[in-house]
């Protein structure tokens, strides 16, 4: 939450100077308080879905330790879904309409699971055109992450992502490119981002949309842009909500498929991922399996606890101090009534005044 500039005290101005949110004190007299009501779209696979959602609500919660938060996961039609999620998602999800009709203030999208060619043909595709289509007209602001940011440049700028020549898997250092920008205050100007896709949007890409890169990185390229307006669509690539094990457990299932016979090449490690102790026993495993494979004998569980013990979360206070900049923002900008998406006076397409 911002400073309340209630005296003349010099500091509040070189504070707003250097690009400090500060309120005056007529604005902070007049400002309406209130809950902010987040939709949380949870297209996740089932065995991800309780996980990603948990992840997202963890990270919304801990942003932030002073406004009221009420989160509301939803899911559309066209993911394949077990009789048993389905059960759980009928029990304890909002449904889109019931959203619409409540309104919300701001949209987190996670990543989906893709099993066609391109976007377009997954059944998913047009049931996710159509939350789109609303939340960009009638919520403050929408978070993307991952195949969500994918899947919404393609539709609002016909930006088609790029498959890459292998996987992008694992934590890379990034840096942020427009240090005055508002979602980045107070942030490290140096950090690390979990990768985990096939594909990419590149920096050439989103520029040419008319998008401003806020964060990328040598190796894994573009993690934070924003729409045009600078603050209506916030697109990562990255996963700030990943704990400090899931791509342990991306590693795990990947090794497994290769017990399985389901793919024919042993899994690299995630890149810049595994400290030393890590990496040696995933090597040691790694050789009783092809030895075990050889042997025709019985191939032992995969040593998950041993690794875990040994991994770091470098990436956690950064992505909680960029959601706490985004609700931030959106806690000031958005209206009394949930329905409508900013105060008056914002104009909808520079709501920052950042739009040149």
């Amino acid at each position: 939450m911002p400073l309340v500039a209630h005296s003349p005290l010099p500091t509040f101005e070189n504070l707003r100077l250097q690009g400090q949110e500060i309120l005056t004190l007529e604005h902070a007299l007049h400002q309406d308080i209130r809950e902010l009501h987040i939709g949380l779209l949870n297209m996740m696979p089932d065995a991800a879905l309780t996980v990603t959602e948990q992840q997202f609500m963890r990270l919304l919660g801990s942003s932030n330790q002073i406004a009221q938060f009420y989160v509301y996961p939803f899911s559309i039609p066209g993911l394949p879904r077990s009789r048993e999620m389905q059960a759980y998602i009928d029990e304890h999800y909002a449904t889109f309409e019931q959203l619409k009709q409540e309104g919300l203030d701001a949209l987190v999208i996670t990543g989906a699971n893709v099993a066609n060619p391109t976007l377009e043909q997954e059944p998913f595709w047009q049931p996710l055109q159509e939350v789109i289509a609303w939340a960009t007209e009638d919520v403050t602001s929408v978070l993307c992450s991952c195949l969500a940011t994918h899947a919404l440049v393609q539709q609002l700028y016909g930006i088609k992502r790029q498959r890459l020549p292998a996987k992008k898997w694992g934590v890379y250092t990034h840096h942020i490119t427009q240090k005055p920008h508002p979602l980045l205050r107070n942030i490290n100007t140096r950090f690390d981002v979990v990768h985990s896709r096939y594909n990419a949007i590149t920096r050439a890409q989103l520029e040419a949309a008319g998008l401003s890169i806020l964060v990328e990185g040598d190796e894994g390229g573009v993690h934070m842009a924003v729409s045009p307006d600078q603050f209506r669509l916030v697109y990562f690539q990255g996963h700030p909500e990943y704990d400090y094990n899931s791509l342990l457990k991306e590693y795990k299932r990947e090794v497994l498929r290769f017990v399985a016979g389901e793919i024919v090449e042993y899994p690299p490690h995630p890149e810049n991922y595994f400290p030393e102790t890590a990496a040696a026993i995933a090597d040691e495993y790694q050789a009783i399996v092809l030895a075990s494979q050889a042997a025709n004998t019985p191939i032992p569980p995969f040593p998950e606890t041993a690794i875990e013990q040994h991994l770091d979360n470098t990436w956690g206070d950064t992505g909680k101090a960029l959601f706490n900049n985004w609700l931030g923002l959106v806690y000031q900008l958005t209206a009394l009534d949930r329905k409508r998406p900013f105060v008056p006076g914002i104009d909808p397409h520079n709501p920052l005044g950042l739009r040149k």
